[in-house]
């Protein structure tokens, strides 16, 4: 029943990463490209195309931390591990602490910044007029599915499973 909780939680997390990277990348790509055409065509621009792009980037980067993790693809030093294959197991329970760490971090600073910029009436983006704390709300969301994503690895390196394949 558990396993079974968990499977379909990763899957959900996998699943809402997946295409919110995916269609926020596709926004930025489709409002560039307008704003090229229009650029080059009737030499003319979207004024709020760069502010779509530097956002999408924002959230992204952070959505794709997690995705990173349940790829097992997050930046590491594996070196060592190589070279003396008994220190894998601590440095990796090294890596997921930290990842853990961070996550608290984002959580407890990006949740402070979020309310911050929520209580703002006048934090707004320059062109769009979008409120701050939305795109800052990324950062407590991103720390949470740090915490979740990083936690379900640990039991499957604790267990001794490989990563599922076309995660």
């Amino acid at each position: 029943m558990i396993k079974r909780t968990v499977k379909w939680v990763d899957r959900g997390l996998g699943w809402l990463e997946d295409w919110t990277l995916f269609l926020g990348v596709l926004l930025a790509l489709l409002s560039a490209m307008a704003n090229i055409a229009l650029r080059k065509l009737t030499h003319s621009s979207l004024y709020w195309s760069d502010e779509v792009v530097m956002k999408v980037i924002f959230v992204s980067t952070y959505i794709g931390c997690s995705a990173a993790v349940r790829r097992r693809a997050l930046i590491r030093i594996d070196a060592l591990p190589q070279l003396l294959p008994v220190l894998k197991k601590p440095l990796t329970l090294i890596s997921h602490l930290a990842v853990l760490v961070f996550a608290g971090i984002m959580l407890r600073f990006g949740g402070r910044m979020m309310l911050t910029a929520f209580r703002d009436p006048f934090a707004r983006t320059t062109t769009l007029q979008i409120p701050e704390w939305l795109f800052y709300a990324v950062l407590p969301v991103m720390g949470g599915l740090l915490v979740v994503r990083t936690l379900l690895v640990m039991v499957d390196d604790w267990r001794g499973q490989p990563p599922e394949q076309g995660c």
